[in-house]
């Protein structure tokens, strides 16, 4: 994929659309929203843009993916440690785990500049602090290791794409390290549980609702 460029797509009706949210520089009008969403018992606060990712709300998949993750951690005492949030859009996934788990240090990445300006708008007006946000397209550009990564995989450009955040994220985690992923059964979650599973030497699917699956696989050395 050429940074910057629309990936011209075809939906159900015939009628094309564009991939705007896995753009580098998207070039649409603005139009900001502030939109609201209570996880673990605390309310955030999100400004959103045209040309990002679920720009009306926190998407169910993420929701389920964070409910999930931090049930896990917090079951395994992972309190602690290095978190990536892989394609973080404006930010919801991350700062929702800083909020969570404050001691863990979290780093945000994706490759739309508008969402990485809204993630650092909103890790301010939610008052997290300490989180480092930058392009990357997938881990591109990422450095160092992590012991926790976390990934709403942008499914609309191709299981290519999808495939090249789990092979990224493998060469940056530690050895112990947990991924979990959140996709639709009708997106890919088969493949995606696969493809994990023969990359990782494991995979466990460790939650399913409403045709969402949340993948977890370990980094074993």
């Amino acid at each position: 994929m050429v940074m910057g460029a629309r990936k011209k797509k075809i939906n159900k009706k015939g009628r094309e659309f564009l991939a705007h949210y896995y753009e580098e520089n998207p070039q649409g009008e603005s139009d900001r929203h502030v939109i609201q969403a209570r996880m673990h018992g605390i309310d955030f606060f999100f400004t959103t843009d045209a040309e990002v990712f679920s720009k009306k709300f926190v998407d169910f998949g993420s929701r389920v993916l964070l409910e999930t993750a931090i049930e896990d951690l917090s079951q395994r005492e992972r309190k602690k440690g290095k978190l990536l949030d892989l394609g973080c859009g404006y930010g919801p996934i991350g700062i929702i785990m800083k909020r969570v788990f404050p001691a863990m240090e979290v780093t945000m990445v994706d490759i739309n500049l508008r969402a990485l300006d809204l993630a650092r708008e909103n890790a301010e007006t939610n008052g997290v602090k300490c989180v480092t946000v930058y392009q990357s397209d997938g881990c591109e550009k990422v450095e160092g290791q992590f012991d926790v990564v976390l990934t709403n995989p942008p499914v609309r450009a191709g299981k290519q794409t999808v495939f090249g955040f789990y092979d990224g994220a493998f060469e940056h985690m530690a050895d112990g390290a947990l991924i979990y992923v959140v996709l639709q059964k009708k997106q890919g979650a088969p493949s995606s549980e696969k493809y994990l599973l023969e990359k990782f030497g494991n995979c466990e699917v460790i939650a399913k609702e409403s045709g969402y699956w949340i993948m977890r696989a370990e980094k074993r050395g």
